[in-house]
């Protein structure tokens, strides 16, 4: 069954085939990989259109897995934001991970890259009122990841979920560019009101450590450290470390999460 998603912008982005072209060396040295991922690069037109296939092969075969590629590809040929956000994250994501293959190794490997991807395309169809779209996107790709992300929710660039499984992100949360976050965190709010902003603000170069919950209007500050299990429902100083249950402030070491985020001492 072919689906056909309207198109959402008038005017084609440039394209692009970097990416692409690493795909077919990849596939090339490892030639299972046609079967695995169901598609060929070699038959692709651009960086756009690989991104889209990455992305809806994580979607169990099915009417779904169109509609996904569909809105992906889309998404990715004609919202210039939508598609540099993207190659942000893998490029992020390939420098945290230390992937020996590289960006496109990253791409089609990394699990927690995979729910940003769903997660630009789900924001841009937002942005351009597809509401019930991106909606349906959300869904088909929260099952697949297990997770949960609102596309109302506000991404900076070059961001890195490790894993990715279990990520449970509201409406009004806030995450700015170079924030790191492990897998099982939530970003949700504290039920003291439905209206106005009531999830979390996470600031540029902070890390999010496994399992921890962040609850509330509340600001996790720049190059700060939310430490595996925490449970935070206050703000974090900029450089500082959040930990334990309820969370306990803390200076935060020279060497905590070095390479992964704003340390003490560094600068924008």
């Amino acid at each position: 069954m072919s689906i056909q998603i309207e198109r959402l912008y008038p005017s084609q982005t440039t394209h692009r085939d970097r990416l692409l072209r690493a795909a077919v060396q990849l596939f090339r040295h490892e030639p299972n990989l046609l079967e695995a991922f169901s598609y060929d690069p070699r038959g692709l037109e651009d960086d756009a259109a690989l991104l889209a296939h990455v992305l809806a092969g994580c979607i169990p075969p099915g009417g779904g897995r169109q509609v996904v590629f569909a809105a992906a590809r889309d998404v990715f040929s004609h919202d210039e934001r939508a598609f540099e956000d993207a190659v942000s994250d893998i490029y992020a994501t390939a420098n945290k991970d230390l992937d020996p293959g590289g960006e496109i190794a990253t791409l089609h490997f990394a699990n927690g890259l995979h729910v940003l991807l769903s997660y630009r395309v789900c924001r841009s169809l937002h942005r351009a009122k597809r509401i019930s779209l991106a909606l349906a996107v959300k869904g088909h790709t929260g099952r697949a990841f297990g997770c949960d992300i609102r596309p109302e929710a506000e991404f900076g660039r070059g961001l890195w979920f490790d894993h990715g499984l279990g990520i449970v992100i509201g409406q009004t949360a806030v995450i700015e560019d170079d924030v790191s976050i492990w897998h099982g965190v939530t970003l949700g709010s504290n039920f003291r009101g439905r209206e106005g902003k009531r999830h979390p603000t996470v600031k540029r170069g902070a890390v999010i450590g496994a399992g921890a919950s962040i609850l509330g209007d509340i600001t996790i500050g720049e190059g700060a450290v939310v430490a595996a299990g925490a449970v935070v429902t206050k703000d974090v100083p900029a450089g500082q470390t959040a930990a334990g249950v309820p969370a306990q402030l803390k200076s935060r070491s020279p060497h905590s999460f070095s390479g992964f985020s704003l340390g003490p001492g560094d600068h924008p």
